[in-house]
């Protein structure tokens, strides 16, 4: 025979009950941005080269395409660490460092050594890591850095108030220095990043040196999440001098982010794709594409345009989103898009180029965590010279790869088609 319901059993099932609809709200509501998504395809009006072209991706974008730039690519931790310090070591007026990973190891100790002996030289050092990205960070390191005098932060720590937001994490890699001279691309700090590329323990990735008016537009977006974290705003000449024209180059700095400006990164990128006319060149990490980029990219076909994408191969840091990227390729291959795997170790690049004209580097990964949830910042190059250097480096990738047929795809085991299912559940996470 049950036992009756009594008063206080009732009561702990409504209070159970009253909870348990709680977290759940707060957790849909933490783990979504609460903006509004592209769901529609863009539409490209202008060739990237044309003029009108620049206007509109400064009106969407927010900054405007500046001149008199210049810009150095650099290939792996040998070429990019080295240019990174080189450029600390000279700080006379200010440095503002934003980055995701940052690890413990012997390059760790080199950056915190070098940005300490600024700080105690009386230069401005600001440092904002990523709490996530950053969990493998001694402590140690921190402090040195502290003692000196710089200022290091971490963006959105676990608090109760506001678990969600570590579903936010800044992605973003910038290093500006003096206000005149700024780096992003994909690299972290951590000793995966060393080495040129030469064996699974050291990964291949893509940074770039700029200097010019441009530099201004990477501060600023340093300086959005700076103020973010601690309500500080960074002004005077020490972070925006005046800055003469160093070359001709033209180009801008943009980001995203959830909390303003969420769409901009897959604007940008559908922008591009849909103004392609003759080539589309992808390098990148983590390419999961959604409904809108899958059509983008086979339209782009359909009107007779080149698309080569590499990816990972056999070297991954995150089993799911191969997985994720794998269960996209169907459409990709039947349209004709030429898929490339490389073989020698991780590949981390996150760049874009159209007709051999539009380059875009920076921290966006192709997939909808860059888009949507993390906080992302580009330098977007409109310049044939370097673009035609960016597609001579994707050579020179490509010949280091597998490529994928519709065979090979179709081949693929039952455990890897297993896979792909289980990871389309976290694609909104991915």
């Amino acid at each position: 025979m049950p036992r009756p319901v009594t008063r206080k059993t009732l009561w702990i099932a409504v209070a159970a009950s009253i909870a348990l609809t709680i977290v759940g709200v707060l957790l849909a509501v933490n783990l979504s941005s609460g903006e509004k998504r592209i769901q529609q395809a863009v539409q490209g009006g202008y060739a990237v080269q044309d003029p009108r072209f620049l206007h509109v991706a400064g009106v969407l974008l927010g900054p405007p395409v500046v001149g008199g730039n210049r810009y150095r690519v650099l290939r792996n931790g040998d070429e990019i660490f080295p240019a990174m310090l080189d450029a600390i070591a000279g700080a006379r007026r200010s440095i503002s460092f934003e980055t995701y990973i940052y690890w413990s190891g012997e390059i760790g100790r080199r950056f915190a050594d070098a940005l300490a002996e600024r700080a105690r030289a009386g230069v401005p050092v600001h440092v904002l890591l990523d709490w996530v990205g950053s969990s493998k960070m001694d402590e140690a390191l921190l402090d040195e850095m502290r003692r000196a005098g710089v200022q290091v932060l971490k963006y959105h720590p676990p608090h109760w108030s506001h678990l969600g937001r570590l579903n936010n994490r800044t992605h973003r890699k910038l290093l500006i220095v003096d206000g005149r001279v700024g780096f992003t691309g994909g690299v972290g700090i951590a000793e995966k990043w060393t080495g040129h590329a030469q064996d699974p323990d050291h990964w291949r990735d893509t940074h770039v040196r700029v200097e010019g008016p441009v530099a201004a537009q990477m501060q600023a977006v340093f300086l959005d999440n700076w103020i973010k974290s601690t309500g500080q705003v960074l002004v005077g000449d020490a972070y925006f001098p005046d800055i003469a024209p160093v070359g001709d180059g033209l180009a801008q700095v943009f980001s995203s982010s959830p909390t303003g400006g969420s769409e901009s990164m897959e604007l940008m990128m559908l922008l591009a794709i849909t103004s392609a006319q003759r080539t589309i060149r992808i390098s990148n990490s983590y390419f999961v594409p959604n409904e809108l980029a899958l059509k983008a990219l086979t339209d782009a076909r359909a009107r007779g345009v080149k698309v080569q994408i590499i990816v990972p191969g056999p070297w991954i840091d995150t089993e799911t989103v191969r997985s994720a990227s794998r269960a996209t390729w169907g459409r990709l291959l039947d349209a004709g898009v030429e898929i490339y795997e490389y073989q020698p170790t991780m590949f981390h690049c996150k760049v874009l180029v159209v007709d051999d004209y539009l380059v875009s580097v920076g921290s966006t990964n192709f997939d909808n965590r860059s888009f949507r949830l993390n906080d992302e910042a580009n330098l977007n190059v409109y310049d044939a010279a370097f673009a035609r250097q960016q597609s001579a480096i994707f050579e020179e990738d490509r010949a280091r790869t597998q490529r994928v047929t519709r065979a090979d795809w179709e081949r693929r085991p039952w455990t890897e088609r297993l896979q792909e299912q289980a990871a389309a559940l976290l694609d909104g996470q991915l």
